[in-house]
């Protein structure tokens, strides 16, 4: 498929990777749509001719499946989804400098893998059944996991619905393959972006850029480069696609 051919829907558009993801395809493609909770953010992406944004809590199926119904009734052949939306936490297993609650805390498993995880089942499984029946051929679906997939120390919940991610992606490619929907995955390493100075404190990101062979923390361009790849490669299918300098967990 050539960039220039896609109709492309973002998740989690407003801020970090998938803010310059839309911002950077939007001159490229026909046009960008862009789902995110945070309305003050999202309307300020909207001033983009090229870029439609659409508010909505992907943690909440019924109003996914909303959301994405009209989005096909208002724009026609949208052939790329991108589930960008996730949320990075970090967390041991056992805290046992926390006295009070050495546990891992369950409301944040769930939360880390509602967003995480289960908004990428939700988000996919309408957007693939409007594909079909608006019999749209020659699709992917872009699935955003993380290096963090292969089982990163302090990360249960996160590392947990990235692996489900990989495995969905897997299954996916086999299931979709026969109505020409391709499923792919990129698997970013740390990069340099907001939610991950967040996440980590600069000595455990200090740490990692220097575990990295390339010496040096990932940025937005490098996957931005990745996302073209894999709209235009056509035979590139069930695959994890690593954009991590080298690093190994």
């Amino acid at each position: 498929m050539n960039i220039s051919d896609a109709s492309i829907l973002i998740t989690g558009g407003a801020n970090g990777i998938g803010n310059y993801l839309a911002c950077n395809l939007a001159p490229a493609c026909k046009k960008v749509i862009v789902i995110d909770k945070e309305k003050k953010v999202v309307q300020t992406i909207g001033k983009n001719q090229n870029i439609h944004c659409y508010i909505c809590d992907l943690t909440i199926p019924d109003e996914v499946e909303k959301t994405i119904a009209k989005i096909y009734s208002e724009h026609e052949g949208i052939n790329v989804v991108v589930n960008n939306a996730g949320l990075i936490h970090s967390e041991p297993l056992l805290n046992f400098l926390n006295r009070n609650s050495p546990k891992h805390s369950i409301e944040n498993w769930k939360k880390t893998i509602d967003i995480s995880l289960n908004a990428v089942f939700y988000v996919t499984v309408n957007a693939v059944e409007q594909m079909y029946l608006k019999r749209i051929k020659n699709a992917v679906i872009i699935n955003i996991s993380s290096i963090s997939a292969q089982g990163n120390a302090g990360q249960s919940a996160y590392s947990a619905a990235k692996a489900g991610i990989e495995a969905l992606t897997k299954t996916w490619s086999k299931e979709l393959g026969m109505f020409k929907i391709r499923c792919v995955a990129i698997a970013p390493g740390f990069i340099k972006t907001e939610s991950t100075q967040n996440a980590l404190s600069e000595n455990t990101l200090a740490k990692w850029e220097q575990s990295v062979a390339l010496k040096r923390l990932g940025n937005t361009e490098e996957i931005l480069s990745g996302v073209k790849f894999t709209i235009e490669n056509d035979y590139f299918n069930g695959k994890v696609l690593s954009i991590d300098g080298g690093l190994n967990l």
